[in-house]
């Protein structure tokens, strides 16, 4: 009877330091993906919402451009210096944006 007591102690508890290693492994995920990653979002959402017509954006592709031109979700960005690129694109396209105050 000792014996039978002794080995469903011992499944019971390993089971439990099974568990307690998935929720450790759930929660590393947690603060080295997944929240990182919302800080991000939340920053590039901020930055985009306090965009205006004027400012200089840098492109996810690289490229400069003034805003000429701003919707819900799109932007036209005029690039180059002769004024006559100007391209639309999604406001999720831009990477960077520097406030027309700065120049």
């Amino acid at each position: 009877m000792y014996l039978l007591e002794t080995a469903t102690e011992g499944t019971g508890s390993t089971f439990m330091v099974l568990v307690m290693y998935i929720v450790i492994i759930g929660a590393l995920m947690y603060f080295i993906a997944i929240r990182p990653q919302k800080k991000e979002q939340k920053k590039m959402a901020e930055m985009l919402s306090t965009l205006t017509v004027g400012d200089w954006v840098v492109t996810t592709s690289g490229f400069y451009g003034m805003v000429i031109d701003i919707t819900d979700e799109d932007v036209i960005v005029e690039f180059g210096s002769n004024k006559n690129c100007r391209i639309p694109m999604k406001k999720t396209a831009i990477a960077e944006v520097e406030k027309q105050d700065n120049q």
